[in-house]
């Protein structure tokens, strides 16, 4: 076999990234820089890894093929990939409520309460709301509507119907999300609820919804907002789930994460537009479900083209070879299907793909896992 040629040699440093021996930094908010901190910058271990690179990296004929014992698969994931949990139920069903907000913020938490124990009463154990269920979603909105979800009570209506709610039907609600304002700053906040009441999970909004399209839409969160910093994944009494809310949807990069963390279903309270819905909006959700072999349910707002912000609707929910399962248009609605997690192994075992990665080439890195060790 001939060794890697100089063009190739030129690459050793990014590459050396993932194939050197477990270089990994604690936290990217150090004194150097993340790249600088890297062992390929030390002069005493430049020739050692351009040594390493070139024993690496080979040119592989007919006769020299690359074996899969040489993938290194649980490399792909650092740390290593957590296996996914058996499931405290295999079968169960969820509840999608697609509800119309208004600017009256107690109509709109009675509303949802009604939907919620309509959900229940169809057999639904885990239910799913929209996001930004409880306030218009508009940046003039967000700090009039916001509410203080650690102090709960009156300090936060809508989430003490969550609380109330779940304990009394002994159900599971990923309650959406409603504006959130902590220590001075708002947060697009999502609750997860147990049956008993309690305050599973907090997720706040990792991604903010800043984008332009000339034309078409522009909205800015981050005018308001504040951006959440950890991913989310809490295990329920319907198993493991991986949050996250609207434009989080379009980073795979979080889903990987979910996923490498033993997720079930990843549960996305959503409000896409008149623009980007009938684009992206059940194509993300495909590939989400399809890139990670896992379930993904979505929540919208009912449309109100009356509105400043008028949603695209269509809550779905989307199995794990990415086939839609159950979905509804843009009105009012609550969807009521079944999850079956058996099929969560069947798709793995037919497509292996988690044993097919390759841990020589490229990896994803958890940094709050990591960090946390």
């Amino acid at each position: 076999m001939k060794a890697a040629t100089l063009s190739s040699m030129l690459s050793y440093k990014a590459l050396n990234l993932f194939h050197s021996s477990s270089y990994y930094p604690r936290s990217f908010h150090s004194s150097k820089s993340f790249l600088t901190s890297l062992p390929f910058f030390s002069p005493a271990t430049r020739y050692h890894n351009r040594i390493h690179l070139t024993h690496n990296l080979q040119f592989h004929t007919a006769s020299s093929p690359v074996m899969a014992s040489t993938f290194n698969a649980e490399r792909a994931r650092a740390p290593p990939a957590i296996p996914m949990p058996t499931p405290p139920v295999t079968k169960f069903n969820i509840g999608l409520c697609q509800l119309s907000v208004t600017p009256d913020k107690e109509r709109n938490i009675a509303h949802a309460r009604k939907a919620i124990e309509e959900a229940a009463e169809k057999g639904a154990q885990l239910v799913l709301l929209p996001e930004i269920w409880n306030s218009p979603y508009s940046n003039d909105s967000f700090p009039l509507y916001a509410e203080d979800i650690d102090a709960g009570g009156d300090a936060s209506p809508s989430t003490a119907m969550l609380s109330e709610v779940s304990r009394l039907l002994k159900i599971t609600i990923v309650g959406g999300s409603i504006p959130e304002r902590y220590e001075g700053r708002l947060y697009n906040t999502c609750c997860v609820f147990g049956t008993d009441g309690k305050l599973k999970a907090k997720h706040r909004k990792i991604h903010l919804f800043d984008i332009d399209i000339p034309g078409k839409i522009t909205f800015m969160e981050s005018k308001t907002l504040t951006a959440g910093e950890t991913p989310t994944i809490v295990d329920t009494e319907v198993g493991r789930i991986g949050i996250g809310i609207c434009y989080d949807i379009r980073f795979q990069e979080l889903a990987m994460i979910y996923a490498a963390r033993g997720a079930h279903l990843l549960c996305y309270p959503g409000a896409f537009n008149m623009t980007t819905g009938p684009l992206h909006w059940e194509l993300l959700q495909r590939a989400r479900a399809t890139d990670n072999q896992l379930y993904v349910a979505t929540c919208s707002p009912a449309r109100d083209t009356g509105s400043g912000y008028v949603a695209w609707g269509h809550s779905t929910l989307v199995g794990p070879f990415g086939e839609v399962l159950a979905t509804t248009e843009h009105e009012e609605a609550i969807i009521i299907a079944e999850i079956d997690y058996s099929l969560l192994e069947q798709r793995r075992a037919s497509l292996p793909l988690t044993k097919q990665r390759r841990g020589d080439l490229y990896q994803l890195v958890d940094f709050q896992r990591l960090n946390s060790q």
